[in-house]
């Protein structure tokens, strides 16, 4: 296709430095008082061929600069589902939607209006260059003379433009951000009082992406009337020196109008090269926001250092141990990356910067919102140990519950057992053998993981509940919604298990978006267990029927839960109290009750403590 394209613009070059050469030869004909009509059935033909493949090019360019596109989103939309989740948690969600949407549009302009499409106006102003030359070299130079001072200058600025560029691309995707973290919490903010607030900070951020685009204009109001007056200042200079040197008898009228057809074939070009210089410039600045992304080393690049079983068929059979605990942690200690903590931290600094904004007024205000945009993200953060020589084992079947207070660490020994995250230090096995030996895909084939607010995605009932398990019958989905007590919610619908659940499951509500979760957990029925809070959201009666459910499908399964309730951890194997990412106790509800003064403060508060 790209040969196709390279192909049409020489032809089409050709045609048309042909026109004004046929032009010429018609002149001196007619001057003569005799002309043949070849010449004016040529000149048709290159005009009415230009044209034709002007329009074929146009299209060629327009749907290979979308194929571009669309092979760009492919290959980054593949990057962002293989990336390490601390990734995520250090980047704003809608800066990365940004770059999927908008900065990949960019691209097009590299090719509709930058490297094809400069490559034809390159070939036709070379040509009416030597055709110029050719005919008259005074004249030339002095067009030259115009076109060199314009060059210059507008290649000069081209640098500013990427630069400008990258940095509205980026405005444009906290923009984005902001506004899919409004969106997303509406009911929250119109619940608090706090939409005049969020829609100024929105606002904020519109007014930045508006800012970046005044800087992309102001560098382009310099380039346009540099290359509009060159242009129109080299046309004056033909005409009046041509007009002279005609009179003088040094120049036809025939080569002067050739000459001036030759001159316009040439601002063309300059002009379609000009403004690929400034489009190129503009999707280079995109372009390197794309390849931030694109050179991120996937979720799998730290296991070359592992050799990974290429098959695991349950705990039960994993590695040479079968004696060996269905999963253990191992003296496992671990902090978060730096970049994941100066993120949180710096998401709550401007939060705390915003809040003196909204409320400041007059000189005040404008100093406030000045220090609003001086988050500084790169400055050094201490990252503490989240866990900290963290030891205990899950016994084969056996239920292990998690308790502590919030920030103990509970929801990270979650995380490692997922991979998530790796620990730094010490190890968490499955059956004997190393996570970090274990390929993630069969790994997380032996997890069920319920979050406390796991997310219910925009599709239908049916496709959230069989996201682990695709093969599922209707029946077997219908049976596992009544099991958890979600059977109204299926026959309210006439559409059943079609029914649309609405953007991030508004049509359910929290408690039934918490067991939907758990119903698509029971459903894969998978041999590992892992329930982070999973009932916090339920009432007492669908509590218990959800930890009935849970025991009749975690039979023989070994499961890992952390509790914020009494009742579901008094009958728990096992209970391991955690306390600043140390284990400070571990043993049966009744023993623990006597031995650790924690468990007994939380066991008196029914264990009520926020999520980690």
């Amino acid at each position: 296709m790209m040969g196709l394209i390279v192909a049409i613009s020489i032809v089409g070059s050709a045609f048309s430095l042909a026109q004004p050469l046929l032009m010429g030869l018609l002149i001196q004909q007619v001057e003569q008082g005799a002309w043949q009509a070849w010449i004016v059935w040529a000149l048709v033909a290159v005009v009415v061929g230009h044209a034709l493949l002007s329009g074929l090019q146009h299209f060629l360019l327009q749907r290979t600069g979308e194929r571009i596109v669309l092979d760009a989103r492919r290959n980054l939309i593949r990057k962002l589902f293989h990336l390490p989740i601390s990734e995520f948690d250090a980047r704003r969600t809608g800066d990365l939607v940004s770059r999927v949407g908008s900065d990949t549009t960019l691209l097009r302009a590299v090719l509709t209006q930058g490297l094809i499409e400069a490559i034809g106006g390159v070939l036709t102003f070379i040509g009416a260059v030597i055709a110029m030359l050719w005919l008259d070299w005074v004249l030339f130079l002095v067009t030259f003379a115009c076109v060199a001072v314009s060059l210059v200058v507008v290649i000069g600025l081209s640098s500013r433009v990427m630069a400008a560029s990258a940095a509205a691309q980026e405005k444009v995707g906290e923009l984005t951000a902001a506004t899919e973290r409004a969106i997303s919490a509406m009911r929250t903010l119109r619940a608090s009082g706090a939409v005049e607030r969020e829609h100024d900070r929105v606002v904020e951020d519109a007014v930045g992406a508006y800012r970046r685009g005044l800087d992309i204009a102001a560098i382009s109001a310099v380039m346009v009337p540099v290359s509009t007056l060159a242009l129109q200042l080299s046309l004056v200079l033909v005409l009046g020196i041509g007009g002279v040197r005609v009179a003088a008898g040094d120049l036809t009228i025939a080569a002067l109008i050739s000459f001036i057809m030759f001159l316009f074939m040439m601002i063309a070009p300059l002009a379609q090269m000009f403004g690929a210089i400034s489009a190129v410039a503009s999707a280079l600045g995109a372009l390197g926001r794309i390849e931030e992304i694109a050179s991120l080393p996937d979720e799998t690049a730290a296991d070359a250092a592992f050799a990974p079983r290429v098959a695991l068929v349950g705990p039960a059979n994993a590695g040479a141990a079968p004696e060996a605990p269905a999963l253990e942690f191992d003296a496992v200690s671990f902090r978060y990356p730096e970049r994941v903590v100066r993120a949180a931290q710096a998401k709550q600094d401007a939060s705390g910067r915003f809040d003196r904004y909204v409320t400041a007024t007059g000189r005040r205000a404008r100093k406030a919102a000045e220090e609003l945009l001086r988050i500084d993200d790169t400055a050094p953060v201490e990252s503490p140990l989240v866990l900290d020589g963290v030891s205990f084992a899950v016994p084969r079947g056996a239920k292990v519950a998690l308790v502590g207070p919030s920030g103990a660490g509970k929801s990270t020994t979650l995380a490692l057992i997922e991979r998530f995250y790796d620990p730094i230090a010490g190890a968490v096995r499955l059956g004997g053998v190393d996570l970090r030996s274990i390929d993630r895909r069969e790994l997380r084939a032996q997890l069920g993981y319920v979050q406390q607010n796991s997310p219910t995605l925009a599709g239908t009932l049916g496709d959230n509940l069989r996201l682990g398990r695709p093969d599922a019958s209707d029946d077997e989905c219908a049976a596992v919604l009544r099991e958890v007590n979600l059977g109204g919610v299926l026959d309210r619908s006439p559409l059943g298990l079609d029914a649309p659940v609405g953007e991030a499951g508004v049509r359910l509500s929290g408690g039934e978006q918490q067991r939907l979760a758990i119903a698509r957990t029971l459903l894969a029925a998978p041999p590992v267990l892992l329930l982070d809070e999973s009932t916090s959201a339920l009432d007492g009666a669908n509590e218990a029927m959800m930890r009935d459910a849970i025991d009749r499908v975690g039979e023989g399964r070994s499961m890992v839960m952390i509790a914020h309730r009494l009742s579901t951890v008094i009958d728990a194997d096992e209970i391991v109290v955690l306390d600043r990412g140390r284990v400070v106790g571990r043993g049966p509800h009744a023993e623990l009750v006597d031995a650790s003064p924690l468990y007994r403060e939380l066991a008196q508060h029914q264990l009520l403590a926020p999520r980690d």
